[in-house]
């Protein structure tokens, strides 16, 4: 945000002669290491144990003697010129601070030690905190704060006291201008308006000063009334948020995080620490030592909260996608107008870029692909629950997949293998959750643009034919998706009618596999109901064979998606849920709407009445203390809305069960279709190959009326395993 007030200049940079460009550098040195994420990136601790390294100036580092390059260092700086040239870590950096891969180094660093708080004993920061790939922006600001090595001058938005603004190919800054610019070794260059930071040969940052920005004097005063909103409960909300929010959702790092609260609160930016507590608190009564003991003032805490976040808005930087992507994930949370600011302020930062080539630190590209791909998701599925456009286009997207070297090596104590077991299917369920997230978007983009709606309305009589013939593709994807699933994160066989609110779950160990199980329903439905919209509006110029298969397809969705809800135990339902889950147990609910409000005949029209108040049953039984009320009250509320509203339906016309859409045993041999729907046939095949779980026996205490075997008969189908 711009500001009104003239940006302060930061303190005068030595200009040094523009350095040769990276190829030049490299000739003659082709074996020299080039900056990648992962093992490859760091130095062995046995080049970091070796005391020479360290001391003598005329020793060569690691990876220059590997490539036999002449190792040049200047004498105001720690590594040499060609580890900066690459981006890379230098061995010549001091051991208490570099980043060898053992947790059982410790930070020896004498100004670090003396800013331990007094009232609580320090543990030991490992050093594998820095070495992880995903190392937070408060550790980094707290080592800069101090005069860390050159090594963290390297980082592009996770410094202390500036902030980094992208700068596009249509601003007033010219790139061919640009380029003439003279650059220090740090890639810097000192203007008038800031400092122009290149990080590769395509994309450069302006670099301003935060000491300019709103709130900035204020910072440390509203952590410390963060701080005492929950004293003294502090600590044990921050153990709540990584038991159980971070594994399925991790855009911080576990590690560096408690350290950094060990030592002082007044280490983090206002407000991450605000989100981490107001997440937190939704598992209050998890907690033994918490529960029965009064909450904290969660209105104050959000009023500072949403403050300091919009302070820390006219000064971005990767803490602040952080606390908004964290705001965003409370149960009422999930407003659609703060996404479209995250997604302007992650643009600000670059997080939209591939930042594989630029000259930053490991640990800052795989943090930046987390937290980009995390504002991916919040955007797809806000755009869904919301039916708003989305605010990312794939034109404008670079980000490269997730890998495991965009993770921290260790996030888990040693020796405790059932949180190893946690983190690791954490991180399947958030990288699934991302490809699913993918295909989303693709179905939203496909079927619910205005473009898109538009474009079927004008094929009229064929408008089913061109919606069947654009959903075979992404049906096939998610076929793929669901079939490669790690058996780690599939659902365990279960049934809520066996479980009594009273009993305690067998484990205490939570599972968040629920929110990407639902997510992937609510894909489905969200595929299906452009269908189903399109057979209602060309009912008379459809084949009716063709409708059969077609409601068919979507009934299994519906019942496949029911029992879902069935088969979720307390372990799930205690858990952490992505914000999208409210509104994804309402959509199975609006579904089956549809299908009961667009059956043919009233024998089917009854089949999901029978269903619905089935599957309200199952949410009223879900929605208990402490098993994530508010997911499923909403959905009950928005299910008795749409009931309502279906009792405004004419009389449907009764109907014989061999014309009925209801009868689903041609489903199990489907000819092929007319040529007429060229490619529908198997489209539609695909469609009838994913086979649902049968809920037709399950009756609940609210049910009216029994099912009777010919329904169980036509809806033998299992859950996809």
């Amino acid at each position: 945000m711009a500001q009104n007030s003239p940006f302060q200049r930061t303190a005068p940079i030595s200009i040094a002669p523009k350095p040769t460009s990276q190829d030049e550098v490299s000739e003659g040195q082709e074996g020299t290491p080039k900056f990648e994420v992962g093992p490859s990136s760091a130095p062995t601790a046995a080049s970091l144990d070796s005391p020479s390294l360290a001391e003598s100036p005329s020793a060569s580092c690691q990876s220059c003697r590997s490539s036999g390059a002449k190792c040049v260092t200047s004498d105001d700086e720690d590594s040499c010129t060609a580890c900066q040239v690459n981006a890379s870590e230098c061995s010549l950096l001091p051991s208490s601070l570099a980043s060898p891969r053992s947790r059982k180094r410790k930070i020896r660093d004498a100004s670090l030690s003396q800013r331990s708080s007094p009232s609580t004993p320090s543990r030991k920061l490992g050093v594998s905190s820095l070495s992880s790939t995903a190392v937070s922006n408060s550790l980094l600001e707290e080592l800069a704060n101090v005069g860390g090595p050159t090594l963290l001058k390297k980082s592009l938005s996770v410094q202390k006291d500036r902030h980094a603004r992208y700068i596009g190919l249509t601003t007033d800054f010219e790139p061919s201008l640009i380029n003439l610019s003279t650059f220090d070794p740090h890639d810097e260059s000192l203007l008038a308006r800031g400092t122009l930071r290149k990080v590769s040969e395509e994309d450069t940052f302006l670099m301003l000063p935060d000491n300019a920005t709103q709130g900035y004097e204020h910072m440390i005063e509203d952590v410390d009334a963060i701080e005492a909103i929950v004293s003294p409960h502090g600590r044990k909300l921050i153990d709540l948020y990584f038991e159980i929010v971070h594994p399925a959702f991790p855009i911080i790092q576990k590690h560096v995080f408690n350290e950094l609260y060990d030592r002082s609160h007044q280490l983090f930016s206002p407000p991450v620490l605000a989100a981490v507590y107001i997440i937190a608190i939704n598992w209050w009564d998890h907690c033994q030592d918490l529960a029965g003991l009064p909450k904290p003032n969660i209105r104050e805490l959000e009023k500072l909260m949403r403050s300091t976040l919009a302070d820390a808005m006219t000064r971005p930087k990767l803490s602040t996608i952080q606390a908004g992507l964290l705001l965003s994930q409370r149960p009422e949370g999930d407003q659609w107008a703060p996404t479209a600011q995250l997604v302007a302020v992650s643009q600000e930062v670059g997080l939209h870029l591939d930042c594989s080539n630029w000259k930053i630190p490991p640990w800052e590209k795989g943090l930046r692909r987390r937290l980009a791909w995390a504002l991916y998701m919040q955007d797809k599925w806000g755009a869904l629950v919301h039916g708003r456009p989305s605010h990312i286009f794939s034109s404008d997207w670079a980000v490269r997949e997730l890998t495991a070297n965009d993770f921290p090596d260790v996030e888990w104590d040693e020796g405790d293998v059932e949180q190893k077991q946690d983190i690791e299917k954490g991180r399947l369920v958030f990288n699934r959750f991302v490809q699913l997230s993918q295909i989303l978007a693709e179905i939203l983009e496909t079927f619910y643009t205005l473009q898109s709606t538009q474009k079927i309305a004008e094929a009229g009589p064929q408008g089913t034919q061109l919606v069947l013939s654009l959903a075979k593709p992404v049906q096939l994807k998610l076929k793929e998706w669901y079939g490669g699933l790690p058996a780690a994160i599939r659902l365990e066989p279960h049934s809520m009618t066996s479980y009594s609110p009273a009993s305690p779950p067998a484990t205490n160990r939570l599972s968040s596999i629920g929110y990407l199980h639902l997510g992937y329903f609510a894909t489905e439905i969200t595929l299906h109901r452009a269908i189903i919209r399109s057979l209602s509006s060309n009912s008379s110029a459809v084949d009716p064979y063709v409708q059969l298969i077609c409601r068919g397809a979507a009934k299994t969705r519906l019942i496949s998606a029911m029992d879902l809800v069935n088969r979720l135990s307390p372990q799930h339902l205690r858990s952490f849920w992505y914000f999208a889950s409210k509104t994804n147990f309402a959509l199975i609910g609006t579904f089956g709407s549809l299908l009961w409000a667009t059956s043919p005949g009233r024998e089917e029209a009854d089949w999901y009445r029978r269903r619905l108040g089935e599957y309200r049953w199952t949410l009223s039984v879900s929605s208990k203390p402490g098993e994530s009320k508010g997911l499923t009250e909403f959905a009950m509320q928005m299910l008795d809305i749409s009931r309502g509203l279906l009792k405004k339906l004419p009389e449907k016309p009764l109907e014989s069960r061999s014309g009925s859409a209801a009868d689903l045993s041609a489903l199990a041999a489907p000819p092929s279709f007319p040529g007429s729907l060229s490619g529908g046939g198997s489209m539609m095949g695909q469609f009838s190959s994913i086979h649902s779980a049968d809920l037709s026996s399950v009756q609940s205490p609210l049910s009216d009326e029994t099912s009777s075997d010919d329904d169980m008969e036509e809806d033998s189908y299992t859950t996809p395993s």
